[in-house]
């Protein structure tokens, strides 16, 4: 582990060190119309002791400091003032017009219990006003702008434990209810210096990002990491990037960033939407490292982007797959950085029966989340905890000092994740619910455990299908899909497919749900027993752009979803749908 037990400790020296330094840049849109707000060491060291000295007048050591923050470089602010408080930051999204976002950070705010709420003065009404709306209208609310006056001199930091919690972060929610994972200041020193020494990082790597830093990802890997090296982190809008996903390029372009990470869909959605022409004007030469961090990682993803972004000058040996969760604070596995990603073709029948096996025909594509090191991952049978072999499929579990204290409030899921036994009676692992397999030095990620469909006896994952019927018509090209299993009274598959309905005849969408549920059923060899058309927008995803297959499962069996076209067989459609009344005739 570093020697340096704290963020709080390091980034102090850098500001005693080099104040000028710039420690955070945050872009707002593109071209001639990007604007620039640039933070040094001395200003965040400055504005982050004097926000400490208002909040230890108002909280306690300990209490929690919810932040729902706008993107911008406010957020280092705030978050550091709390750790120089002795109070426990916990990220969440300025709520917005998404509904998904305003439910988030009102049930996290309600879930973390926390004594005050610091923003910016600009969504200080708003976050009022959405935290009202869950009952919680009592909660205090300070705009860092008003703390930012303060005298700093009072701030020294006080004195803590590395255990001691530096932060909550909460889980996206793909499988559940976001939880706050309790992130000590040890686990995050050793999380930061593992992957430091993992990719090479120092002071002189520039880091680009437009996560959101609420999400673990965006947090740790794009802000605190560069802020942990002493370098500068380039941050821009989520929403700019949604909106135009060729601006993150740009801004890599720009700043002659070599690092950035992003989930799989976003390095996908770059290459579909982004033109040759617009490709061709791009400079990508100096990324060097374009960690993707996604359950599973796509092949074609990373053949996609490196086709599209060659004539820039991206090297496909620049992708660095990687695999974490925030149960482990962020990193687990990570590429190696001197060769190119390991893409396996495996069998797929035998996949499907828990076993890795390499194949040339008939086979699916794994991408390897690269090596372990420092911590002891283990692939384990999650019905006798028996450790497996090489080549065998079975739940990764994690043990080492970036392993979280566990979820806030919840003892009984912190028992039942963080305090898993093996076979053996080795105590002290993390059950991940990410099913995974080892072969040499690589571990490859393969699903989601909850997700895993099995039907009529053979294992299927989720993904693998949603792939398929991406690819059944060119109305579903560079669409999401989601696929789950209901039973009806056996389980049985249901696929729901978004579809740009404008500009089609509505008498079209029958047929086309009736003709990819048969190819679909033909080229999975079992009987496919839904297919659902919706809108556009009607998956659900996480902020990390994680499908949220149980969320869009619970609309579909409640009928809450927005559908254009239902297809679905008798079982299905007599268990989870109402009759239509029949008419007396006149």
């Amino acid at each position: 582990m570093s020697d340096l037990t704290d963020l709080m400790t390091v980034v102090s020296r850098h500001a005693g060190r080099t104040p000028g330094v710039t420690a955070v840049r945050f872009f707002r849109g593109a071209g001639e119309r990007r604007t620039e707000e640039i933070l040094s060491y001395g200003e965040l060291d400055r504005s982050a002791r004097a926000t400490a000295v208002v909040l230890r007048d108002r909280c306690r050591p300990g209490d929690r400091v919810l932040l729902p923050f706008a993107p911008g470089p406010g957020f280092a602010e705030a978050f550091l003032g709390c750790q120089y408080a002795g109070l426990v930051p916990v990220p969440a999204p300025a709520p917005a017009r998404s509904k998904h976002q305003i439910d988030r950070t009102g049930s996290v705010a309600a879930d973390a219990r926390p004594s005050l709420v610091l923003t910016e003065a600009a969504a200080q009404a708003n976050v009022r006003a959405r935290l009202a709306d869950h009952g919680l209208d009592r909660l205090d609310t300070v705009a860092i702008e008003t703390t930012r006056t303060a005298d700093p001199g009072g701030a020294d930091t006080p004195p803590h434990d590395p255990g001691d919690l530096a932060f909550l972060q909460y889980t996206s929610g793909s499988t559940s209810a976001p939880k706050g994972v309790m992130v000590t200041h040890a686990n995050l020193a050793h999380n930061l210096d593992l992957m430091r020494r993992s990719h090479g990082w120092d002071q002189d790597t520039g880091f680009c990002s437009w996560l959101p830093l609420y999400h673990d990802m965006g947090l740790i890997a794009m802000l605190l990491m560069p802020l942990y090296l002493g370098g500068t982190a380039a941050l821009m809008s989520a929403t700019d990037f949604l909106k135009r996903p060729r601006t993150w390029l740009q801004l890599m372009d720009h700043t002659g960033a070599q690092v950035s990470c992003a989930p799989d869909f976003a390095y996908d959605l770059c290459a579909r939407r982004v033109t040759e022409e617009e490709a061709a004007g791009l400079d990508l030469s100096r990324w060097r490292q374009a960690c993707n961090g996604a359950e599973p990682i796509a092949a074609e993803t990373l053949r996609r982007f490196s086709e599209r972004f060659a004539a820039a000058g991206f090297a496909p040996e620049a992708f660095l797959p990687g695999y974490g969760l925030a149960e482990a604070t962020l990193y687990v596995s990570g590429a190696p950085t001197t060769a190119a990603p390991v893409v396996t073709r495996v069998d797929a029948e035998a996949l499907h029966r828990d076993a890795f096996v390499p194949a040339t025909d008939g086979s699916a594509t794994l991408v390897s989340s690269g090596h372990v090191r420092d911590l002891d991952v283990r692939v384990v049978d999650p019905a006798t905890a028996r450790a497996l072999p090489d080549g065998r499929v079975g739940e990764v579990w994690v043990r080492g000092e970036s392993v979280a204290l566990g979820y806030w409030m919840r003892p009984e899921e912190t028992a039942r994740t963080f305090g898993a036994v093996t076979a053996r009676g080795e105590h002290g692992f993390l059950r991940t619910g990410d099913l995974g397999v080892r072969q040499g030095a690589e571990l490859y990620i393969t699903g989601r455990l909850k997700e895993m469909l099995i039907v009529h006896g053979r294992n299927l994952y989720p993904h693998d299908i949603e792939r398929e019927a991406e690819t059944l018509d060119e109305a579903f090209t560079g669409l999401p899909s989601c696929v789950f299993a209901v039973p009806a009274p056996h389980e049985e598959i249901v696929v729901v497919q978004e579809v740009r309905v404008r500009g089609r005849d509505a008498a079209e969408l029958p047929a086309l749900a009736r003709r990819a549920r048969t190819a679909l059923s033909t080229r999975l060899g079992v009987s496919v027993a839904g297919f659902v058309l919706v809108r556009v927008g009607q998956v659900s995803r996480t902020t990390s752009g994680k499908i949220q297959r149980l969320r869009v499962r619970e609309r579909f069996v409640d009928g809450e979803l927005r559908t254009v076209h239902e297809d679905l067989d008798a079982a299905v459609r007599d268990r989870y749908r109402v009759p239509e009344p029949v008419r007396n005739p006149a």
